[in-house]
């Protein structure tokens, strides 16, 4: 009896062993299945063509239009400085202008004067008792205030009577080298309407009081300005 108990348990045990795997199996090729499909999908349906849309800027796609660059200040705001900046240029210009104009004035000027000194000075210290008025005139158109009054009271009251009392004559002329050069006379300073000439006389003179003529070296400077009759000469001064 007790063989058959074992018999029997026994034989009922390996059959269910077997079902156990048999089913472990299954449940295992069933989860296989769901992972993987198994057959062909089912079409899906065709979906009408929509138009054709504008691109548009995605924010990663760089833009094509021109950085922006600073912003330009308003026209109104340069106006006041663009105006002071033209009238400074054009002081500026005309400053420059006068400065040119007022440079090619007074070269002008030196060479006028240095030639019309050059000229009046022998006539002006030049005399004969033989001829006084005539010389005296001819001096005084080289002449203008306040020089020219202090001229004719000299001659009046001091020369004519001195040069006809011992016969005077008095010949004057601007000193030259030696070699024949130009005459010893230049401008010192000099503006458009103004002159100062230094020059250097040879003075002979003759008369009742010398016993032959005397020759006399004298250094003489000369004020000229410009008047509407030319050059005149305004003040001289034995140096």
């Amino acid at each position: 009896m007790a063989n058959q108990t074992l018999r029997s348990r026994g034989g009922t045990g390996a059959p269910r062993q077997r079902s156990v795997a048999a089913a472990a199996r299954a449940a295992a090729k069933r989860a296989e299945r769901t992972r993987r499909p198994t057959g062909p999908t089912e079409p899906t349906e065709p979906t009408e063509p929509t138009e054709p849309t504008e691109p548009t800027e995605s924010a990663e796609e760089p833009s094509l239009r021109p950085a922006a660059g600073p912003a330009r200040r308003r026209p109104g705001l340069l106006t006041p400085a663009l105006v002071v900046l033209t009238l400074l240029g054009l002081a500026a210009t005309a400053a420059l202008g006068l400065q040119h104009r007022e440079a090619e004035r007074t070269a002008e000027a030196r060479t006028a004067a240095l030639a019309a000194a050059r000229k009046a000075a022998p006539v002006i210290l030049s005399y004969d008792y033989r001829h006084l008025d005539r010389d005296f005139r001819a001096a005084r158109s080289h002449l203008t205030a306040p020089f020219l009054g202090q001229y004719r009271k000299t001659t009046t009251s001091v020369v004519a009577p001195t040069a006809k009392k011992y016969r005077g004559v008095v010949k004057a002329t601007v000193a030259r080298p030696a070699d024949g050069g130009a005459p010893a006379a230049s401008v010192v300073s000099a503006t458009p309407d103004r002159a100062v000439v230094l020059l250097f006389m040879n003075q002979a003179t003759t008369s009742t009081q010398v016993s032959g003529p005397r020759l006399d070296l004298n250094r003489v400077r000369m004020t000229l300005v410009r008047t509407p009759q030319g050059w005149k000469v305004r003040a001289v001064d034995a140096l």
